[in-house]
């Protein structure tokens, strides 16, 4: 799904960045991990890039809980994630009965060409022995 962007050296240094990480990742964390490597990219720019890439398909972005956009690197279709609200640990998973659900809704009420968010948050089991 990707449109003919111009690549940036900017655009170029966002993107490895990201590649470089395994959680999601908000614009000022990301801002951090480039400005630490050196890398002269202004937070507006990683901003505008992130919502780029998310445009073109080439992030997944979910909302913390404190609502702020967080990204990750997916090299999926279409998927759900459970996050952990502690370390923000992340399992991608695949649920058919959630597209079915979201499908019937839709088709209940009269709409069609539906597309849904799921985000599903908790704590792993990691952080739970921790807090015990």
């Amino acid at each position: 799904m990707s449109t003919n962007r111009r690549e940036t050296k900017q655009r170029v240094a966002v993107s490895a960045a990201l590649d470089e990480v395994n959680e999601f990742v908000s614009a000022q964390q990301l801002h951090t991990i480039l400005r630490d490597a050196g890398d002269g990219v202004g937070l507006a720019t990683v901003y505008r890039t992130l919502q780029q890439l998310a445009e073109d398909g080439e992030v997944d972005v979910l909302k913390s809980t404190d609502n702020e956009a967080m990204y990750r690197r997916c090299s999926r279709g279409h998927h759900h994630h459970l996050l952990c609200r502690s370390c923000r640990r992340t399992v991608e998973v695949e649920s058919p009965s959630i597209e079915k659900w979201a499908q019937k809704v839709a088709a209940a009420n009269g709409f069609a060409d539906v597309d849904h968010v799921v985000e599903i948050t908790g704590i792993c089991a990691e952080c739970q022995a921790k807090l015990a």
